[in-house]
């Protein structure tokens, strides 16, 4: 709808014949406007007056358009998207794993706890990372990928976000961006390059990781219970 239309309609609005229930909505919000400090006594009581002598919508509106009531605000979004990249600082330099492939193949899938940062290298072999039955104690996991000839395959569950950056060399990098439901899941971003390679990280229908915070309370319960259990067994 272009402006000339959006203005000729509100003016439509505003000739309309105001009602009880127009008129109540107002005086609803001067009260309020009252009781917070906003308008004084006097003030209160002439705009009230003029309500209710009010005949249009257009009448109305003046009324209360100084006051936040009748602008209520937009409802923000309850979820933003995953970053590009990660936080600054939140991710050390030095890797907590190294999976490389020479000639040969490796593989990380399985029940096993994701650092924040994994290196992999496929130089002439082939890479398999399965995140989706991994424990994620950190909700940002960085992966760095070099593939020479090589390939390399990257799951993850459904229910994380994921975010790729790199590129190819005579060579295919394929990253699915993924964006979570959940504020607090957890972030996977790949980065690197295939040389007359190929990298592709992409979700892995089905799989669907528990929420990180509910991890982290099972955790600690366990160091809890442990510790107890060898101070009763003194």
């Amino acid at each position: 709808m272009d402006l000339q239309k959006q203005t000729e309609l509100r003016q439509q609005q505003s000739e309309l014949r105001a009602s009880d229930a127009d008129r109540d909505r107002i005086a609803d919000i001067l009260r309020e406007a009252l009781a917070e400090g906003r308008l004084t006594a006097e003030e209160h009581a002439e705009r009230v007056e003029e309500v209710y002598r009010a005949r249009t919508v257009g009448e109305l509106e003046p009324l209360v358009r100084d006051l936040p009531a009748a602008h209520p605000l937009r409802a923000t979004p309850a979820y933003a998207p995953a970053p590009n990249r990660p936080t600054a600082g939140a991710i050390p330099v030095e890797p907590d794993e190294n999976v490389v492939a020479v000639f040969s193949a490796a593989m990380r899938k399985g029940r096993w706890r994701a650092g924040r940062r994994m290196h992999a290298y496929a130089i002439f072999g082939s890479v398999e990372i399965d995140l989706s039955e991994a424990i994620f104690e950190y909700q940002q996991v960085v992966i760095k990928v070099i593939s020479v000839f090589g390939n390399v395959e990257i799951r993850v569950p459904e229910n994380v976000s994921l975010r790729g950056t790199g590129g190819g060399v005579l060579g295919n990098f394929e990253v699915s961006t993924l964006d979570s439901g959940d504020a607090d899941a957890p972030v996977v971003y790949v980065d690197g390059l295939a040389i007359l390679g190929n990298v592709e990280a992409r979700p892995k229908r089905g799989k669907l990781v528990a929420d990180i915070l509910d991890r982290v309370s099972d955790r600690v319960t366990r160091k809890l219970d442990h510790g107890l259990r060898k101070h009763l067994d003194r």
